[in-house]
């Protein structure tokens, strides 16, 4: 794409379109690019807009719709905004039998806000997912890309008190 790509992709950065191409470089054709497109976006803006959705698309000779779907399809492409911190706690059947309802409840009660919301100081986002992997270390929790096992209730404070 040419010098000029940023004049018709308003809502992607310079960096962003380089990077982007960088991908694409390795790949058998740009539309083999989405997920990267995708997390590249994310990783400068911490979220994907619908109008970055719209700019990926084009920059990918992609529809818009088909973009969204790949983005809405993967949990870990955020679609609207996120605190900076997103703690994602693994709900599946081992985590739920090892504790993890309890490890919900310290969390929303420590942090004050309910599953899908974020802190009024935009310092934590804490969502559902349905499995880490993880399950021989359950309950476990992958804040960013930390993936913390063997949690307990007791010691959640500390942990939150790592990210700032």
């Amino acid at each position: 794409m040419s010098a000029d790509a940023s004049n018709l992709l308003p809502m992607l950065s310079e960096k962003e379109i380089s990077e982007i191409e960088h991908e694409i470089s390795h790949l058998p054709d740009r539309q083999s690019a989405a997920i990267d497109a995708l997390r590249i976006v994310q990783s400068h803006r911490g979220w994907v807009s619908d109008e970055s959705v719209s700019s990926i698309a084009r920059l990918l000779g992609m529809s818009a719709a088909a973009v969204d779907g790949i983005a809405t399809f993967y949990n870990l492409i955020f679609r609207q905004p996120v605190g900076r911190n997103v703690i994602m706690l693994c709900d599946s059947v081992s985590c739920f039998v090892m504790g993890a309802s309890d490890i919900r409840a310290a969390l929303i009660d420590q942090l004050g806000i309910q599953p899908g919301e974020t802190t009024a100081d935009d310092r934590f986002t804490l969502l559902p997912i349905v499995c880490l992997g993880n399950c021989d270390h359950a309950p476990t929790l992958l804040i960013n890309e930390d993936l913390i096992n063997d949690v307990k209730v007791e010691g959640l404070a500390k942990l939150l008190e790592a990210y700032s």
